[in-house]
């Protein structure tokens, strides 16, 4: 007594997908960047260990150093993420500034 239903013809909600706004993906890899930079680059230099030198430095502090400098470059993709997304907010305000004249 089970009713086998065909898929196409079950009505259900409308599914409407909206494309995530430029910039985004940017923001995200820039963010993730920054976050785990510092976090690799410690844990490379504790791997390396404290008795080696490397450069006349401590191997930590040295990729620790390395660390914040990629994170500095993080920072740089997020930001350009973020330019890109409130250029694109402006230009879609003002193509709606136009229509509506």
């Amino acid at each position: 007594m089970t009713a086998e239903l065909d898929p196409s013809s079950v009505q259900g909600r409308p599914i409407e997908l909206t494309p995530v706004p430029r910039g985004v993906w940017l923001v995200v890899l820039g963010g993730g960047v920054t976050a785990l930079a510092p976090l690799f680059g410690f844990l490379v230099g504790s791997i390396l260990g404290t008795e080696d030198e490397t450069l006349g430095m401590s191997s930590i502090f040295l990729f620790l150093f390395l660390g914040f400098l990629v994170a500095g470059v993080g920072i740089g993709i997020a930001i350009l993420g973020v330019r890109r997304i409130l250029r694109t907010r402006s230009q879609r305000a003002r193509e709606v500034r136009e229509a509506d004249r």
